[in-house]
C-alpha cells in the first residue's frame, strides 16, 4: 500500500516525521525532514515547487 502525500500548506492528517518528496512521490537528493506535533500547521514549503510531504512515523522523543 503506497504511503499518501501531503502538499506544503496542508494541515498534516497527523503527528509524525515527514519526508520531502518529488512530485511523484519519489526520492529527491538532500531531502528535508520536519517533526509535526500535535497541533502543529500547516505542513512547511518544500526546497522546490511541486514536491510532497510523506510522513514516515511517530514524533521521535
Amino acid at each position: 500500500m503506497p504511503k499518501s502525500t501531503q502538499k506544503p500548506g496542508q494541515k498534516p492528517a497527523k503527528p509524525g516525521e515527514y519526508v520531502e518528496r518529488g512530485p511523484r512521490g519519489g526520492e529527491v537528493p538532500n531531502p528535508r525532514r520536519v517533526t509535526i506535533e500535535p497541533g502543529d500547521n500547516p505542513l512547511p514549503p518544500t526546497q522546490k515547487p511541486g514536491r510532497t510531504w510523506e510522513r514516515e512515523g511517530p514524533p521521535k522523543s
